[in-house]
């Protein structure tokens, strides 16, 4: 079918997935390579914020998160890749059988999640509020699943609100797997308070907290302080970070290690700031 000739619904499933893809996007481009007038293409990505899915700038959309606004998760699980794994890659060092492990409903940790699938290392019991790790790992003989309630968000493919809260709150892990959006002057920053308040009730019931964060999300900050770095036992950021940005962390104290990626140069490091 002609792009033109789509309906409203297919038209803005196709606007969507091409957002996703691209990262943003004019509304003026848009309306050219759908074939529809400029009014149409406001009135697709107006359904499309309204749903979460986009955030509207003057003159165009983005998918790309802000200080405020959180990307979808459609969007998230295809940036930043090879960060990723390395960051996961290096988080499996923190596991041994028998353990109890906790995965927020990061992208990051769901990379974890894929090599915990692989079944090296078990027997494990994994809790968590993602679905997409759930769906990952419901199969899996020798990991023991436990499911966090709570309001189901398709934004984020996760469970929320107060009764996951205290879901989290009556289970105790021998590690935690947390992933945020903004790492910057000895604080860990998320966009979104219902989302800070879980990750926080995670932090509590860790006897270690290890921090994931891709190289783009240190020296940005976002609306809310999850925690101060201390809370975190290490910090994992791939060899992409700069220089810079690890001068804050040793500044500020906080035991990291780099990661090298699978196209780094760098091998990775074990920092500990001024220890």
């Amino acid at each position: 079918m002609d792009k033109a000739q789509q309906g409203p619904a297919a038209r803005q499933a196709a606007l969507a997935e091409l957002v996703l893809a691209e990262g943003s996007a004019s509304a003026a481009e848009l309306a050219e390579r759908f074939g529809v007038s400029l009014m149409t293409i406001h009135r697709d990505l107006d359904e499309l914020e309204r749903q979460g899915i986009v955030r509207k700038f003057r003159g165009g959309v983005t998918a790309q998160p802000s200080g405020v606004f959180e990307s979808n998760v459609q969007y998230r699980l295809k940036t930043m890749r090879p960060q990723k794994a390395a960051l996961a890659e290096r988080a499996m060092r923190q596991i041994e059988p028998g353990m109890a492990v906790l995965l927020d409903d990061s992208t990051s940790t769901l990379e974890i999640a894929r090599r915990l699938r692989l079944g090296g290392i078990t027997p494990l019991t994994v809790v968590t509020n993602f679905l997409e790790a759930i769906n990952l790992l419901a199969d899996q003989r020798g990991i023991r699943l436990v499911a966090l309630g709570g309001d189901y968000d398709p934004l984020h493919s996760s469970f929320l609100g107060v009764s996951c809260v205290e879901a989290v709150g009556q289970l105790r892990v021998d590690v935690g797997f947390v992933s945020t959006s903004g790492v910057h002057g000895g604080y860990a920053y998320h966009q979104e308070q219902h989302i800070v308040s879980v990750k926080r009730a995670m932090l509590d019931i860790a006897a270690r907290n290890v921090l994931l964060a891709d190289h783009t999300k240190l020296g940005r900050v976002a609306l809310h302080r999850v925690a101060p770095l201390s809370r975190f036992d290490l910090l994992l950021v791939d060899d992409g970070a700069a220089q810079e940005a690890l001068r804050d962390l040793d500044e500020h104290k906080v035991r990291y290690e780099v990661c090298a990626t699978a196209a780094g140069t760098r091998e990775g490091d074990d920092r500990a700031g001024a220890t």
